[in-house]
């Protein structure tokens, strides 16, 4: 009822309000901006701190040591996981993306929902699930030495613990971030542009390497972008591959070595690469620009596939699907179902219970934030807000690690003052109030998520227009009341999207957990890993199978939404 008597107001009063004045606006304002800029101071700190001790001396030789023996290996590994992955998603995710937008094929409508799917198995978790698969022992090899006959030297079959290896499990995992910006893009193309094109000459390959590929160039940047912050951000695939990364020698630095200061200029030196990869795309486009300035932009009907183009169209988004979800949820299943956890039982709930607690904890304080700070840039007239923003949203750039040092480092001479402080005041000594709980987990998680649900809420709160807040102002209503009693009913499913996203990254993420849990309390990430490591995967099958789980429902919810719009778009 408000809602529509605010837009009632606004349709008659449109031309007659009076201006209000700006003095209750400015002293609110202040308060919004003041609260704004010490979040994203918060949500700074922990990479500042990751800079600050870039020139620190390390315990002893640890970095000399480091320099000279295994710093070399983590350059080359990072750059060509950075360079095979950036190839294979944009190559998966573009030709997937061109072929549901542009064809019509059996499957297609299920494939443009389900190509999604893979974002809800962890790297880390396909990596276990294909090590069972094709290790020696495995059901593939054991199956090719049964039926051909082979002993062991007689075959040659590849290794997946390998770069290689590690590699493709990103790909398959990684694409959807492409396939879901190209597709988006591909779908907003200028259906008249491509009709000049025709007009010119141009076939579907010429149209589609001249027109729809330069146009949809800053989504598919984007894409691989994410795709690539992703990669440098792992620690389980690596670890359990053996391959050597700057995460897992950050992990080594601070557990093995014990030395904070080498693990922060590590730290230091993946930000780098997370730095390059944002630069490498914006550099390379020069001063290139691709607008569409025609008003020709109606939906084109897809080009019916069939016969052999149309076999050839299921099977290149089948694979994709096949690689990425299917085989390694039905692994899962078929593992936990036959062989499954011993500790299956409480042992289980009480994982689950700790993931949902700091998963569902992390997702309503990070959709709380991203509302302050986006209403507060909403209310400013100055440019400070936004950049306070996009200050909070660098955060998702970052790998978890990195997060994890940077948080570690402050946040425990911050317990440790306390403590002496609390032990000098009272006499009783507290113990780590900060670091010994899950508050500093659950700041790390914000530092690095928040980023999600502020650009949710930022794009929907963009779509409410301005004049809605003048018509509740002549209501008599505050700003606080404005936001409460219209913008977050309208907001509703945004917010609900955005926490359900930070929700899934949470439960999913390994580095910073492995990092900064307290002592004896696990996730069932860091159980899946964990039984992992240890070659107890059947074991880890029911942990990981519960992971994915858990993401499938948003994605499959997300998925169908866009669809649904695309299938909007075509209808009008």
């Amino acid at each position: 009822m408000l809602q529509a008597a605010v837009w009632r107001t606004t349709n008659m009063q449109a031309t007659t309000t009076p201006s209000f004045p700006l003095r209750p606006v400015i002293r609110r304002l202040s308060v919004l901006t003041l609260a704004a800029f010490f979040i994203a101071v918060l949500a700074s700190a922990p990479i500042a701190s990751v800079w600050a001790n870039l020139f620190a001396g390390g315990t002893g030789d640890t970095w000399a040591h480091l320099a000279a023996t295994v710093l070399p290996e983590y350059i080359a590994n990072t750059l060509w996981m950075c360079l095979g992955v950036g190839s294979g998603v944009i190559l998966v995710g573009v030709s997937t993306a061109w072929l549901i937008t542009m064809h019509d094929f059996p499957g297609r409508r299920v494939f443009e929902w389900a190509l999604v799917l893979p974002l809800a198995v962890p790297a880390y978790v396909m990596a276990y699930t294909y090590t069972d698969l094709l290790q020696y022992v495995g059901p593939v090899q054991s199956g090719l030495r049964e039926s051909f006959g082979w002993q062991k030297g007689d075959y040659w079959f590849p290794d997946v613990r390998t770069l290689g290896g590690a590699i493709a499990m990103f790909i398959f995992v990684l694409y959807p971030y492409v396939y879901l910006l190209a597709r988006t893009a591909f779908m907003e193309r200028a259906s008249g542009m491509l009709e000049v094109g025709r007009s010119l000459g141009l076939g579907a390959w010429g149209s589609f390497f001249r027109i729809s590929l330069p146009l949809a160039r800053p989504a598919v940047a984007a894409g691989t972008a994410l795709a690539l912050m992703e990669t440098l951000a792992d620690y389980g695939t690596v670890a359990y591959f053996a391959v050597q990364t700057f995460t897992t020698g950050i992990y080594r630095a601070w557990f093995s070595l014990g030395d904070r200061a080498a693990a922060a200029q590590l730290s230091a030196a993946l930000l780098g690469f997370v730095v390059l990869v944002l630069l490498l795309e914006r550099v390379s486009r020069g001063r290139a620009r691709f607008h569409n300035t025609t008003g020709r932009n109606r939906p084109h009907p897809g080009r019916r596939l069939s016969g052999a183009r149309a076999f050839g169209a299921m099977l290149a988004c089948a694979i994709p699907l096949l690689v990425g979800f299917l085989a390694p949820a039905g692994i899962l299943l078929h593992l936990a179902l036959t062989e499954g956890d011993a500790q299956f039982g409480s042992r289980f709930v009480q994982l689950a219970g700790n993931s949902f607690t700091l998963a569902a904890l992390t997702a309503l304080l990070a959709v709380g934030f991203a509302v302050l700070l986006a209403y507060a840039a909403r209310l400013s007239s100055s440019h400070w807000p936004q950049w306070m923003n996009r200050i909070v949203g660098l955060g998702y750039s970052v790998p978890g690690s990195v997060i994890a040092v940077g948080v570690l480092i402050p946040v425990t001479r911050l317990d440790n003052w306390l403590a002496g402080w609390i032990t000098s005041w009272s006499g009783i000594n507290p113990g780590l109030l900060i670091t010994g709980g899950i508050a500093a987990l659950v700041y790390a998680y914000l530092t690095r998520f928040m980023a999600i649900a502020l650009q949710a809420v930022e794009a929907s709160l963009g779509k409410i227009t301005p004049s809605m807040d003048d018509a509740a102002r002549s209501l008599g209503l505050a700003q606080g009341a404005t936001l409460r009693r219209v913008h977050l009913p309208l907001l509703r499913g945004s917010l609900l999207t955005a926490g359900l996203l930070v929700f899934v990254d949470v439960m999913k993420e390994l580095p910073a957990t492995l990092v900064m849990r307290p002592f004896n309390f696990d996730t069932l990430a860091t159980q899946a890993y964990t039984l992992a490591s240890d070659e107890r995967l059947a074991e880890a099958s029911t942990a990981a199978l519960a992971i994915v789980a858990v993401g499938v429902l948003p994605l499959i919810a997300v998925s169908r939404q866009i669809a649904k719009g695309s299938a909007g778009a075509s209808a009008c």
